[in-house]
């Protein structure tokens, strides 16, 4: 390399530095008012409570603006070493709390199991889990339509598991699960995700697709159903107006967003993942908008994937999505990725939940930023964001889940690895934290593209529903809040990025 090219990536990395420290210039904030996000301020005696009472405001602030790094623990000089986010392997804390070699359901009986694999209603093979949540003794799983021969998209299973190769139970029982062949549209059709708020609701997104391997097929429209989980009765079905789905549109993702406690008062975010865009649900008014961005589209250059033998192109927009804690402002950051991306953008929530806004073109676009990259290989399906203010997320293309404290600059410095490992986290493809006490990561790891483009070994574990301890999962990580950011310039880091 010449000692020009040399010289200038120097000068570029420097550059780089005093842009993390500084923020983006001119990115749009709802929180510009107080002191700057990367100000120390060390309480003295004479403060007293009030001087206490201030830092933790500013704790508060710092935390819930994710895309401005903070220098908190740095005002003594120290600095973490670089760490090298796409060799590091992480630690051994997933365990296995569920695995199949093929799905199979809970039938009422095995005579009515067998009529339904005679009549082809149930094609075990065509059976693969994808999203999951966890509300106190029960795990939710979804098997969305993707071929014929999926009798029930939404199921449970017991926690702790007894049969850790158990059955699924169709959620709340056989009665709400339509099938393709003779419609029901006011029931569930194929499910690819769903959440669980801290109101004890189960949020299901139906995207009414079916067959979207071969020949994709909207059979009914796709819509939001919320179930009280003390009871399991249906509380709502909302369904997308026809205006916000667009030709081929394939809802994939929800987030709700529901603040101190006001049940009634929750958002849903809703992905649509081919056609790029964010739909809004307003709980309270009953009725949506479809909003759109430039940065919700894919990234050509993060469209080719490889996993195994296998090489293949996903062109997959806006997908992953999760909540920043609330601003004292009443404000919250909605952090998100397209699937074919190595970035993590921004958006206040308000912006998203102001219908006005939506009402024109272009009124919203600067309040969209870029927050940072996770680099070469850093493609990532879903994310969560747990009470210790980490965000967790899937790493498909390196068998692994990530991590990154929201006070700290988003840089690969700054992002740890929970754990790779290409047995157990084979494609993880979704991820939450439940709202348990003392909280827990949970991922589905699926095979997805052998299942897509090959053919599944149904003589070895093909699926995987795995657990770990959100507060072990970041220690001796740079994800610890305890643990002062990294600063370090990695020039041949730089150099390869460069060479992409």
């Amino acid at each position: 390399m010449s000692d020009g090219r040399r010289l200038w990536l120097v000068l570029a990395g420097v550059l780089l530095v005093l842009a993390v420290i500084t923020g983006p210039v001119g990115s749009y904030s709802p929180f510009k008012k107080g002191p700057q996000h990367g100000s120390f301020t060390r309480t003295s005696p004479a403060n007293g409570e009030r001087g206490r009472e201030r830092e933790r405001e500013r704790e508060q602030e710092r935390l819930a603006t994710p895309y401005v790094g903070p220098l908190v623990g740095l005002e003594a000089g120290g600095k973490r070493p670089a760490n090298d986010f796409l060799k590091d392997v992480g630690k051994n804390v997933f365990d296995t709390v569920y695995h199949w070699k093929m799905i199979d359901f809970m039938y009422p009986s095995l005579q009515l199991r067998n009529n339904a694999i005679r009549t082809r209603e149930f094609i075990p093979e065509n059976n693969l889990p994808l999203g999951v949540d966890r509300f106190r003794d029960r795990l939710f799983i979804t098997t969305p339509r993707w071929n014929p021969g999926v009798p029930a998209t939404l199921s449970y299973l017991p926690l702790p598991a007894q049969d850790r190769s158990q059955p699924l139970m169709p959620y709340p029982d056989w009665s709400y699960h339509t099938s393709p062949r003779n419609p029901d549209c006011s029931k569930m059709m194929s499910v690819y995700r769903i959440q669980v708020d801290e109101c004890d609701r189960l949020w299901v997104l139906d995207a009414g697709v079916t067959d979207t391997l071969t020949n994709l097929q909207q059979v009914c429209p796709p819509k939001i159903m919320a179930f009280d989980l003390q009871n399991d009765e249906l509380l709502f079905t909302y369904v997308l107006p026809e205006e916000q789905v667009k030709e081929d549109s394939l809802h994939t993702n929800i987030v709700v967003d529901v603040r101190d406690g006001q049940c009634e008062d929750a958002f849903a975010y809703v992905a649509d993942v081919w056609r790029n865009g964010i739909t809004v649900f307003d709980m309270r008014k009953f009725k949506s908008w479809r909003t759109t961005n430039h940065l919700y589209n894919p990234n050509p250059l993060a469209s080719d994937y490889n996993y195994q033998e296998l090489n293949f192109q996903w062109s997959d927009g806006v997908f992953g999505m999760s909540l920043a804690p609330v601003h004292r402002s009443g404000d919250r950051m909605l952090l998100f990725h397209p699937m074919s991306s190595f970035m993590e953008f921004q958006v206040p929530a308000s912006i998203l939940r102001n219908e006005t806004v939506w009402e024109g073109f272009g009124l919203a676009a600067k309040a969209f930023q870029p927050v940072g990259t996770r680099g070469r290989l850093g493609q990532s399906s879903t994310a969560g964001v747990g009470k210790n203010n980490v965000q967790f997320f899937t790493l498909v293309q390196q068998s692994g889940v990530g991590c990154w404290d929201l006070g700290k600059p988003y840089n690969r410095n700054n992002l740890g690895v929970v754990e790779k490992n290409a047995q157990k986290l084979t494609f993880p493809n979704d991820l939450k934290v439940d709202r348990e006490p003392q909280q827990s990561l949970w991922v589905m790891s699926n095979k997805l593209p052998v299942f897509l483009y090959d053919k599944l070994d149904y003589t070895q574990t093909n699926f995987r529903v795995l657990m770990a301890d959100a507060r072990k999962a970041i220690e001796n990580t740079v994800c610890d809040p305890r643990v002062p950011p990294s600063l370090t310039f990695d020039a041949a880091q730089l150099e390869c990025e460069l060479e992409l």
